[in-house]
């Protein structure tokens, strides 16, 4: 495992850094500071936990069947997970 950037809609907003078969997120950018320090199992985790922030930022759902630019997830709207 090596240091991996994470982004967001084409910005780096963090970094995972390797520890003990995990991933420790560093936030480079404000949006993010609250995922500073969290352990993620992998990659995919620390993005979705990255978009799912700035869905809830920007004032929408992140959950609206759209492709995500992060690698295209598909997400499911918020009414089905009720």
């Amino acid at each position: 495992m090596s240091k991996q950037t994470v982004e967001f809609a084409g910005e780096a907003v963090g970094a995972l850094i390797p520890e003990n078969g995990r991933l420790r997120f560093m936030a480079v950018k404000f949006s993010v500071w609250s995922l500073e320090g969290q352990l993620f199992a992998t990659s995919d985790e620390a993005r979705k936990a990255v978009a799912v922030i700035h869905g809830l930022k920007e004032g929408r759902s992140v959950f609206d069947n759209r492709p995500l630019p992060l690698g295209g997830y598909q997400t499911t709207p918020i009414s089905e997970l009720r």
